[in-house]
């Protein structure tokens, strides 16, 4: 399992004394008002200040003192480890978990592997098969039979699955 989160990218310096504007990779801008430490580049920077609005948070560091420094940080990531991630609800999961899990049926057959969650109202997951071609299909709750994060191993089931999958030549 990964140790670290991308939370949000900071898109560019806001005003002259060091303050970041992020653009969150999270559901919900405010959960940078309870952050109190963010990695950029594996360096660690203490959160002086946050707030959000607009959909957008907006950060001082301990460490970013004015516009020259805050502007090096541009298009840059900020990320969490593991330990300070915000707790999630039961049956939600962090995408980096999901990326890299084996994609089978209640029969055992196996599908493919994730390689990819495109976040929406309904997350889309993109799995690659043996043959190397994408499919796509929304994780619909009546579709998901079980996440097993620790053994790496999503199930769905197999008829539902059929009527809602859309594959690529």
């Amino acid at each position: 399992m990964q140790k670290t989160f991308n939370i949000g990218l900071i898109v560019k310096p806001q005003g002259v004394r060091g303050e970041l504007k992020v653009q969150p990779l999270t559901d919900d801008a405010e959960r940078f008002l309870t952050l109190k430490e963010a990695l950029i580049d594996g360096a660690s920077y203490k959160v002086l200040s946050a707030r959000a609005g607009g959909g957008s948070a907006y950060l001082w560091l301990g460490g970013v003192a004015d516009r020259n420094a805050a502007e090096k940080l541009r298009g840059k990531y900020i990320s969490v480890t593991r330990e300070n991630a915000v707790p999630l609800e039961e049956g939600r999961y962090f995408i980096a978990d999901i990326i890299g899990c084996g994609l089978f049926t209640e029969s055992g057959e196996c599908i493919g592997r994730i390689t990819d969650v495109t976040a929406a109202r309904t997350d889309i997951i993109t799995v690659e098969n043996e043959q190397g071609k994408a499919i796509r299909f929304p994780f619909l709750k009546d579709a998901v039979l079980s996440v097993d994060i620790e053994s790496g191993r999503i199930t769905v089931r197999g008829s539902r699955f059929s009527e809602i999958a859309v594959y690529e030549d």
